[in-house]
């Protein structure tokens, strides 16, 4: 797509025709075809201002695949991450996908479909920030085990299940979090390991598990995971409020005993 107005007719061009359309909608297909058909050439003077507009305001060089390529890389990395973009688009240089970065975010609201563009691109920003916030979840708890493949606990609550040990899920926890949440296939390289885990050798259940439901079963224990994270931080939280107003109460008592003190002097010397 160029970014840009032009003008342009395709006398050559053929409205295509729908079998299922009424009586209505093929009158409106012929008004329009019958309007492609009579379209004038440009003259030389649009053609001349279609040429300037292209050099000086469009991107004459990009073609429709390079734009799919940019909208795809915006969703894949998130518009902010140029230096991902620019390795995306085929043909392109860092400065020239910088520039038409620029361009498209100034403009995008002139696009027929922008809404459906943008739509496309925030979902792909939504799994972005959903990937770090589960990155950082996973991160602290096991901050808090000097030996996590041996002593983290899950705080089930009442989502234990029937089917999964918790020697199973510390295994998957751990693992995931050694292999890299965030990477590619990473699934299939935890259902390896787990068919490799000497403590599974004789757990049919773990090792017949496929990748979707070790997957599946991965998201329950994250969902779990936040959760304790969630509720430690307010406990914190809650804490250092504690811990800030029994600081506070013996400056109070001091400037209250002292204002004492000094109004019954003031009225002894009132006094006498």
């Amino acid at each position: 797509m160029v970014l840009t107005s032009a003008f342009t007719l395709y006398s050559y061009h053929q409205v295509p025709k729908d079998p299922d359309l009424g009586a209505d909608a093929e009158r409106v297909r012929r008004e329009e075809q019958k309007k492609i058909d009579e379209a004038e050439p440009l003259t030389e003077e649009e053609v001349q201002e279609k040429e300037d507009l292209l050099r000086d305001q469009g991107f004459s060089n990009w073609s429709k695949r390079d734009f799919n390529q940019f909208i795809k890389a915006n969703e894949k990395y998130g518009r902010d991450d140029l230096e991902s973009i620019s390795k995306e688009v085929e043909g392109k240089t860092p400065e020239e996908v910088m520039e038409y970065s620029s361009i498209f975010w100034d403009r995008c609201s002139e696009l027929q479909d922008i809404e459906r563009i943008m739509a496309q691109i925030e979902r792909g920003e939504a799994k972005i920030q959903r990937r770090i916030s589960i990155k950082r979840a996973l991160d602290a708890k096991m901050a808090r085990y000097r030996a996590p493949f041996h002593q983290l606990r899950i705080q089930y609550g009442t989502n234990k299940g029937k089917n999964y040990t918790e020697e199973e899920d510390r295994f998957l926890v751990c693992m995931l979090h050694k292999l890299g949440f965030d990477r590619e296939n990473v699934y299939d390289e935890l259902r390896t390991a787990v068919r490799q885990a000497p403590q599974f050798r004789f757990d049919w259940f773990i090792k017949s598990r496929t990748a979707m439901e070790l997957q599946r079963r991965c998201n329950t224990l994250i969902t779990l995971i936040e959760r304790e994270n969630m509720e430690l931080e307010e406990r914190e939280k809650a804490e250092k409020r504690r811990k800030s107003g029994k600081g506070a109460t013996p400056k109070t008592q001091k400037r209250k005993a002292d204002g004492t003190d000094s109004a019954s002097k003031n009225k002894q010397k009132r006094k006498k």
